[in-house]
């Protein structure tokens, strides 16, 4: 992973989304990603920024800032066995690597 040679299974872009509907997109995203059997997901949500409540979590970072704990309340919390920050060539930190565990 850190030489950035691993080649994701499936890209989720959640770039344009809101709160919302990139929620629904990951998880979407990651029944797919388990219907196919993939082994890694990269998710790029762009880089995290502290987000006041004021803004009522409409500034950029938002999603990033939302998306570890979506998993980890979501329906995919068992399957996800990792989750790092992607290489440079694969965003950096604007994007995760999520490692899905095997089926069992």
């Amino acid at each position: 992973m850190k030489g950035g040679r691993i080649v994701p299974d499936l890209t989720l872009d959640l770039h344009g989304h809101t709160l919302d509907t990139a929620y629904d997109r990951i998880m979407a995203g990651l029944d797919q990603a388990r219907a196919m059997d993939a082994r890694v997901v990269l998710v790029i949500a762009g880089r995290e920024r502290p987000v006041d409540p004021a803004d009522r979590m409409e500034r950029r970072g938002a999603i990033r800032a939302k998306l570890l704990d979506w998993l980890a309340a979501s329906r995919h919390a068992g399957t996800i066995g990792a989750v790092r920050k992607a290489h440079i060539r694969h965003g950096g930190e604007g994007a995760l690597y999520l490692i899905l565990k095997r089926r069992g």
